[in-house]
Formats: C-alpha cells, sequence, structure tokens
C-alpha cells in the first residue's frame, strides 16, 4: 500500500471531504438505530430506502465499504493514513458505514491471512461488493466457552465433506447466504487438533435455522443444523485439522469488534441532559454528573488504547491475547452505560414495548447483557488476560 507525504495527505483530505459532502445524502448522515438499521447485502439485499442505496453504491464504487482491502479484492487500497483521514472525515459529517458486514469484520481479514488466492478472488470481491451476507458458526450446545469442545462433523468423502451437527447463538442466521464454520475432521485427534475451517453456503439441502427469541424481545440468534450437508473440498479454508490457528486469529477480531463500544444516537452527557436537565451549567443531578464524567474518561482512555492497538496491529504485531482485554473492557463499559441510562431515565425507561420507541432503552439495556457471553464469555476473557497478558501462574 502507498505511503504518503504530508501534503499529499492533506490533498487527499481536501479531495476526501468535498467527495464525502457531495455524495453522502443527507439522510445518510444520522445516527443508525441498531443493527436493523444498517445495510447488510446479500444475495437479496433489502435497501431502507434510495439513499441507503446510493450511499452505498458510492462508496462501494471507492472501495471504500472496505477501504484498506487491495483493490485487486473489490478494496480501496488506501494506506494506513489515508484511512485514518477517511474515518475522521466520515465522522466528522456523521456518515453512517454504508455496509455492515461479519464478513468485513471477521471473514475478510482470516481470508487475506489464510485464504487461497481463488478463496481471496472469490470471496473477498463479493464481501466489499455487498453480494453475500455472512454468518459465523462457532459456538454448540456443549461448546461455548470451551470452543474446541465443539462435535460439529466433517467427514471426508472424496471431493467433498458431509457435515453433521448444531450451532448455537448464530447471528441473524436466518438472514445469511453462507457460513464461516468450524467442523471436526478428525474424532480421535486431540480437541484443539481435529478441527478445520469450512466455508458452507446456508441454501445447501440439510441446512436449517430456528430464531432464538431474546429477553429484550428481539430474535438476531439462531440455532442452526445440518443434516449430511455436502460442502466441497475448496471450501476448506487452510489445513484440514488446522483450523484452530484461523480460529483464534478470527476470534481476536470478533472480539475486538463487541468490545469497541458502539456509536449511539446520542453521547451518554447528551442523553443525560435531556433526561435530567442542567443547573448553572452543570447537571442537575450531582450524583449522576460524576458517574457520567467517570464514563466519559474511561471511553476516551479505552479508544485511544484501541487504536494504539490497532495500529500496532498494521504495524505487524498480532493482537493476539490483546483481544481479549478489548472485549471484556469494551463489554462492561457497554453495560455501565446503559445502566447509568436507565437511572437517568428513571420511570420513563421503565416503559416496555416491541415497536415502542420509548422503550428501546430498556431493551437495548437487557440486550448488553449477552455481551458478557458472545464472542467468549467474561469469565475467559479475565482466564485469559491472567495468563497470557499478566502472566500469574495457574491455580
Amino acid at each position: 500500500m502507498s505511503t504518503a507525504t504530508q501534503p499529499n495527505i492533506d490533498a487527499f483530505r481536501t479531495e476526501t471531504r468535498a467527495w464525502l459532502e457531495e455524495h453522502c445524502p443527507e439522510s445518510m448522515r444520522t445516527p443508525v438505530k441498531g443493527f436493523d438499521d444498517y445495510f447488510w447485502g446479500g444475495r437479496q439485499p433489502k435497501f431502507k430506502d434510495e439513499d441507503q442505496k446510493l450511499w452505498f453504491e458510492n462508496m462501494k464504487s471507492k472501495g471504500w465499504t472496505v477501504p484498506r482491502w487491495p483493490k485487486e479484492y473489490g478494496g480501496g487500497g488506501l494506506s494506513k493514513a489515508e484511512y485514518k483521514v477517511l474515518k475522521e472525515e466520515m465522522e466528522s459529517l456523521g456518515c453512517r458505514t454504508p455496509l455492515f458486514s461479519f464478513g468485513i469484520h471477521m471473514l475478510g481479514p482470516a481470508l487475506l491471512n489464510f485464504g487461497t488466492e481463488e478463496q481471496k478472488k472469490e470471496h473477498l470481491t463479493q464481501i466489499a461488493n455487498g453480494e453475500i451476507w455472512w454468518c459465523q458458526g462457532y459456538s454448540e450446545p456443549g461448546a461455548g466457552s470451551d470452543l474446541a469442545g465443539l462435535q460439529t462433523s466433517a467427514e471426508d468423502k472424496g471431493d467433498h465433506y458431509l457435515v453433521n451437527g448444531q450451532k448455537v447463538w448464530t447471528s441473524y442466521a436466518d438472514y445469511a447466504d453462507k457460513i464461516f464454520c468450524l467442523v471436526r475432521t478428525d474424532k480421535n485427534a486431540p480437541k484443539h487438533t481435529g478441527i478445520s475451517f469450512l466455508l458452507i453456503d446456508m441454501k445447501a439441502e440439510g441446512v436449517t435455522t430456528r430464531p432464538i427469541k431474546l429477553l429484550s424481545g428481539s430474535s438476531p440468534f439462531c440455532e442452526t443444523f445440518f443434516d449430511n450437508v455436502k460442502v466441497p473440498k475448496e471450501n476448506l479454508v487452510g489445513t484440514e485439522n488446522e483450523g484452530w490457528t484461523i480460529a483464534k486469529y478470527l476470534l481476536t477480531h470478533e472480539r475486538s469488534m463487541i468490545g469497541n463500544v458502539a456509536k449511539m444516537d446520542k453521547t451518554l452527557d447528551k442523553y443525560a441532559v435531556d433526561a435530567i436537565g442542567k443547573v448553572n451549567g452543570k447537571l442537575a443531578d450531582p450524583v449522576n454528573r460524576v458517574e457520567t464524567a467517570k464514563w466519559l474518561i474511561d471511553e476516551a482512555a479505552f479508544n485511544l488504547t484501541l487504536e494504539r492497538a490497532l495500529d500496532e496491529a498494521k504495524a505487524g504485531s498480532p493482537p493476539g491475547a490483546k483481544s481479549s482485554f478489548f472485549k471484556y473492557y469494551g463489554t462492561e463499559l457497554n453495560k455501565r452505560r446503559y445502566e447509568l441510562m436507565m437511572s437517568t431515565g428513571g420511570f420513563d425507561n421503565l416503559i416496555w414495548g416491541e415497536n415502542a420507541e420509548e422503550g428501546k432503552t430498556p431493551r437495548e439495556f437487557c440486550r448488553t447483557k449477552a455481551n458478557s457471553i458472545e464472542g467468549g464469555t467474561s469469565e475467559v476473557q479475565l482466564n485469559i488476560i491472567a495468563k497470557h497478558i499478566l502472566g500469574l501462574p495457574k491455580s
């Protein structure tokens, strides 16, 4: 990727700002209200409106759905400095992400690192163009935090694998076109060494899904079943029985994504001002004022640390166990935010309704509890941090 001098970066910033101002519709400069408000892509893409479609098509034409991926795979080929400028200018204008995708945030990095050239050209380009909606097949009813205990099997049948088993907590599996999946290809090997990484079409015969309704009232998670599903051998990523290496690499990206505090309609301080009001230019409730200030300081420190780690990763330093730190701290930060919001809103936040805007905060408060489980429980993350970062002895 290209390096850029400061004058070139300044020119890139000017050009980027002008392009964004011209090509990003006003309605795409408003905060996203939730995961359902993103454009996810897919074989049968569904746009909220023409503005969302126009914004996606404009960004795709620049390769800016995946700005740092190589151009030959549908990316923008931007340098680190250029990508930072693009992010800053998008945030300045309030531009939405044009495409949200597990393919972008999880599978893509794994394919860039472990995929064959044929797999990269096929799948990365489809991800960049929003042509396929991917979901993740990791957790099983008996293998969640102990992921290596998975039992979904893939039997070698010559030119294909025959997959049987079940996955659980498969986010948006009922909408997805394909799934990247961990399967057991050697039942006699130690549990970490008999696992492979397969790409499976969700429309293949024998694949079924069933939504799981959550406390919040929504159903983003599913159970996914595989009953004698034929998977071509070319859909194996990496080497057979060595999928655990890919699994760990992908988990670092997933955990960082989950831990990265999501953008909201309002900042926490703005939410508090609207709910409580001000006295002499300060939040009327002194206790809430202190707790809100603490949270905002912690958020700023977390975001700076995350940015530093991303810079280190792009310079060649693998994230490793640091992803567990980000996942754990980001999870706790998000839970604290919604606990503060529930307290700040008082009785107004006791209203509940599947479609009522007034019930949005308590539903999202309930949803944050899943952050402590998905992508690896908080207890598991703390164990990893203790062992691999702090170097503490095993008990």
